[in-house]
């Protein structure tokens, strides 16, 4: 099922709309964008703006249909993922 009807513009939502959009908190969306984890997002004029079916994609990616099912993609926790290559050892010199 489409978030938008054919033929029409998409649609666009700020952070808290988005957020409750997919029962989030503003502040996990937050995180979700400064980690490269949550859905795609634009910035139009400095604010940032999420399309619906980019929302609803991202949401799908999780979607299980038993605790045993691998499904197709996984939505990742609100927390940094470490990057091939990353060394963060502060006691590391």
């Amino acid at each position: 099922m489409s978030a938008t009807s054919p033929g029409a513009p998409p649609r666009f939502l700020r952070t808290p709309e988005a957020a409750r959009f997919l029962s989030l908190s503003h502040r996990t969306l937050e995180k979700h964008r400064t980690y490269g984890t949550g859905p795609a997002y634009r910035k139009l004029g400095g604010r940032v703006v999420y399309a619906l079916e980019d929302l609803q994609a991202w949401a799908d990616r999780g979607a299980k249909t038993s605790t045993s099912d691998p499904g197709v993609g996984t939505v990742l926790p609100a927390k940094r993922v470490p990057r091939p290559g990353d060394d963060h050892d502060p006691g590391a010199r």
